[in-house]
Order: structure tokens, then C-alpha cells, then sequence
């Protein structure tokens, strides 16, 4: 509000009562030639704000900024691996695990599931740290999610999670449990969660997001594809989802979203992959 102000005063206008329209378009004109639209756009909201407020306490006696109009922002598309490069990361990661001399460290396990964990149920981040043992049902291959304002779901996940999932709790989990694994990362446990978490630091503790995603953003580097983290793998997950056929709600349900708009930009995302697929296979494209 501050620039605005002294913009208008290089300009003569230096009464508040004296500013028009015109000026604030004026202001606006200037601005946006060194400004992104979504910085002109925070400007504009603290401008029409300061106006409203000033003519509802009678400072001026019109409110200049009330039709300014907010620039629209382009709409990003979430970044995605392609089905290809998901599946590379994740068998790459497997495929590591299966040859450390047939006796893979605990951490590795953990990190392995996770990832399985991520993009076969396309939870959050939060949502990962946050899974006790309890949650998963590996006779329905569902798990419990408690979500934002805890709000709680149920999430399946397929058959290559499953298997990690298992490895993990049996053979990697006991041993970060008890103290005996080498692993490499520093993150501090909380006290009472060790019985029932899923996921573990190297100090027994329930693990972090910010070591979730030092280890998605490592794996995909090893595996050579984008450099991505956890909500990448999400949204891969949610696109994969609706190219294969799935319903839109479902995978509303599955991601826990509380809007249906929110979702439907994965569809968004899988027209820009098929009309990129068109382009590459359609001989007359």
C-alpha cells in the first residue's frame, strides 16, 4: 500500500480524498511491467482493502479501488513423472534393496516403503508420518489415513506396496526399534511414539517430513527422472489414476480431497499427457 501511495505522490496526487479510478489504474499500468501477475495481484487485494476501509470510516467520500479488477493467474498444472518414470523409480528402488548381498539395511527397507506407500495411495506427506502400525490392513490391502482436520479414510494400496510394507514391519522396523541399524539420518523422536508409528528415524522415534522428503527427492535423482518430492509423487499418482480410468470422485475419496474442483485439475494434467502422446504417435499430428 506504502508504493502504491508514493507512486500516486510523484505523480501530484498526495490526498486520498483526491485519488481517482484513473490513478489507480495508472498505478497499476506501472506496476505490472516489473511485477509477476500474482505479486500485482496481492497488491491489488491490499489496495482495494485499504480503499474499503478508508471510505467505510469516512475518510474519503468514494472508494476509488472498487473496481479495480484482480489480474487473473494462469493456472499451474502440477508437476507429474510420466507412468514410465514411476514405475522406473520405484523398481529401481527395489531393485537396490533386493541386491545389497541379499541383507538390506533396516533404513533401506523403510525407505522403500515409503515410497510404495506414497504413490500407491497418493497420501500426503503429513499423512505418512502421521501412520501407525494399526492403520494398515494387509488383508484388504487398506489402509487408515487421518487426514486434514482429522478427518479420517480408508485408502487401498496394491500388491508391490504391500510386499514393502512387510518387509519393513518385519524385518527392517525390529531392528531401528531396538537400536541395531546403521542408518544415515539425524531426526528426533517423540516420546510415546515409538510402540505404534509406522515409519521410523534412525532414533526410534516417529519419522519427520523433512526426512520423507530428503528420501523421495534422493530416489528420484538415483533413478534419473525430474527431481520431485512427496506431493510430485501424489499428484503422479492421482493422474495415473484417471489415465487408467478411474472415476473422478473416487479418486477425490482416495485423495481426501474436500472439493471436487481441487481434483479435477489431475484431469487437466492427463489431457496435456494424452494430447502430448497424440503428438509424438499420430502420423499426421
Amino acid at each position: 500500500m506504502d508504493e502504491c501511495l508514493h507512486i500516486l505522490a510523484l505523480r501530484g496526487v498526495n490526498d486520498l480524498r483526491e485519488i481517482a479510478p484513473d490513478d489507480l489504474r495508472g498505478w497499476m499500468a506501472h506496476e505490472s511491467r516489473t511485477h509477476a501477475r500474482s505479486s500485482m495481484a496481492r497488491k491489488v487485494v491490499a489496495v482495494r482493502s485499504f480503499f474499503s476501509w478508508a471510505y467505510d470510516h469516512g475518510v474519503t467520500a468514494t472508494d476509488p479501488a472498487a473496481a479495480l479488477a484482480t489480474p487473473k493467474i494462469p493456472a499451474v498444472l502440477p508437476t507429474v513423472l510420466t507412468e514410465a518414470q514411476a514405475a522406473r523409480m520405484m523398481d529401481d528402488a527395489e531393485a537396490e534393496t533386493d541386491a545389497e548381498d541379499d541383507r538390506p539395511t533396516a533404513i533401506r527397507l523403510r525407505d522403500v516403503a515409503m515410497l510404495e506407500t506414497l504413490y500407491a495411495t497418493g497420501i500426503r506427506v503429513a499423512e505418512l508420518v502421521g501412520l501407525d502400525v494399526g492403520d494398515v490392513d494387509f488383508s484388504n490391502r487398506t489402509m487408515r489415513v487421518t487426514g486434514k482436520g482429522n478427518k479420517q479414510r480408508v485408502v487401498p494400496f496394491g500388491a508391490p506396496a504391500a510386499r514393502a510394507l512387510i518387509r519393513w514391519i518385519e524385518k527392517g522396523r525390529p531392528q531401528v526399534l531396538h537400536g541395531s541399524d546403521d542408518g544415515a539420518h539425524t531426526d528426533e523422536p517423540r516420546a510415546g511414539d515409538t510402540p505404534t508409528a509406522l515409519f521410523l528415524g534412525v532414533r526410534g522415534g516417529r519419522i519427520n517430513q523433512r526426512v520423507v522428503r530428503e528420501v523421495v527427492h534422493r530416489e528420484s535423482r538415483r533413478a534419473g527422472v525430474p527431481d520431485i518430492g512427496p506431493h510430485a509423487l501424489r499428484h503422479s499418482a492421482a493422474t495415473h489414476l484417471l489415465d487408467g480410468g478411474a472415476d473422478l470422485r473416487e479418486v477425490q475419496e482416495m485423495l481426501g480431497h474436500a472439493s471436487l474442483k481441487t481434483t479435477q485439475r489431475y484431469t487437466h494434467v492427463s489431457i496435456e499427457q494424452l494430447k502430448a502422446r497424440y503428438i509424438q504417435a499420430f502420423p499426421r499430428a
